[in-house]
């Protein structure tokens, strides 16, 4: 006689198997059953008159009429009034400079604030504690100063 080919772990395995699949059946059956249960309704969130999320309708006498024109969907263009005139021209004073290496760090005598400048973007000719005017550029790595020039 042949033994059989089926072993304990195959036994275990087919078992739990076929429990999954009954735990997964009375589960579908409870949702169904909960679903007979509240009927089929459907569930509805309003918005009150004060912007706020209710489950019941709102007051229609607390109503607030809007006029469509006044909504505006795109930013209010500036006057030429509201715009100040900046000037682009700063003035500092060359905290660093290797001239051998072509850069250097001018500070901002306004607001104290350090700037990286390159060879390609001076006029004249600077050295350290030098008082300069410069402007500023948009660079890799933060704010350039560009356009030096030595005050005298």
């Amino acid at each position: 006689m042949a033994k059989s080919q089926q072993t304990y772990s195959k036994k275990e395995k087919e078992k739990k198997r076929r429990k999954k699949r009954e735990e997964k059946q009375k589960k579908k059956e409870a949702r169904k059953a909960a679903a007979k249960e509240r009927g089929n309704t459907i569930e509805f969130a309003y918005v009150g008159h004060d912007g706020q999320l209710t489950d019941t309708p709102p007051d229609p006498n607390l109503k607030v009429e809007v006029d469509v024109e006044s909504i505006e969907i795109n930013i209010p263009r500036m006057e030429d009034s509201d715009i100040e005139p900046v000037d682009p021209v700063r003035k500092g004073k060359v905290s660093f400079y290797d001239s051998s290496k072509g850069f250097g760090f001018i500070i901002d005598a306004e607001n104290q604030e350090k700037y990286f400048t390159h060879v390609s973007g001076l006029i004249d000719e600077i050295a350290e504690n030098d008082k300069v005017s410069f402007e500023l550029e948009k660079g890799l790595k933060g704010m350039n100063a560009v356009k030096v020039t030595l005050i005298k």
